[in-house]
Parts: structure tokens; sequence; C-alpha cells
């Protein structure tokens, strides 16, 4: 596996978190795959949110715990933004639809989960809390995978 690092910031707040998903999204084109970890509550949704202000601007960007998939209609692409928490097999995945989302940038919280399912190459985007800080402190790191 061959892994390059895009970026990492160190984030203060939820809106330094969407400003980092919106350098990510200044990167995506379509066809494109982020896989997303960290733990709950770390702002992996916040990211999404940046994303989106440069993919599909109009996005009123929400977690799709329960739908598995929210698709947000952008100017030149889809954004598919994925919560895989509850799967926990490839025949969930199948039974989900999730490999018929093809034609678009695919976003997934709790990628962990799927690790059968990364493609070749992908974004891995990690959140986590920095120990000992401010409770709002969060690292983000973005890296580039092949496989």
């Amino acid at each position: 596996m061959k892994t390059k690092l895009i970026y990492k910031i160190l984030s203060h707040n939820v809106g330094e978190t969407e400003s980092a998903g919106a350098l990510l999204g200044a990167l995506l084109k379509n066809g494109d795959f982020v896989a997303m970890y960290g733990d709950l509550g770390v702002g992996k949704t916040a990211f999404v949110r940046g994303i989106a202000t440069i993919l599909a601007p109009d996005a009123d960007v929400c977690s799709p715990t329960y739908a598995i998939c929210n698709e947000y209609e952008g100017k030149n692409c889809t954004l598919c933004h994925f919560d895989v928490y509850r799967i926990s097999s490839e025949e969930d995945l199948y039974a989900c639809g999730f490999y018929d989302y093809v034609n678009c940038i695919s976003v997934v919280e709790w990628s962990e989960n799927i690790p059968f399912a990364l493609p070749e190459h992908y974004y891995r985007v990690s959140i986590a809390k920095v120990e000992g800080g401010d409770e709002n402190l969060r690292t983000v790191t973005i890296e580039e995978v092949t496989v």
C-alpha cells in the first residue's frame, strides 16, 4: 500500500473542520472515493459539509445514519454521502445498493466497517480528538492511498 500525505490540520472548531473538508473538495473529481475514519462525534459530517460547499453548494448536508446514503446534486457531479456504521458485511452493502453508486463522488463515514469494499485508489480522512487539549480540538489527516 502506498500512502501520500495531502494535509494534516489542527482544527479548533466546527468551522475549521468544514474548511478542511473544502480543501479536499477542491481536489475531488467524479469517481473519487473518500474513506472517513473517526470516533462518534469527532466531526465527520462537518467535514462532509465542507466538501459539499465546493461540490454541491446548495446541499443541506446531514448525517445519513438511518438512510445509509444521502445524495447531493452538484453542478458537475453527484456527491454521495454514506454512513456505514450499521453495515457489517458485504451482503449488507449489496442489500443497500452501495455498489450501484458508480458515477459519483463517494464519501463514506465509518469506512473501518468495510475494508473489503475500499477501491484501489482513495482518499483516507482520519479525524481524532486531541487528548489533553480543548474538547473541540481535532487533528484532521488527509491521505491519498493506492493499494
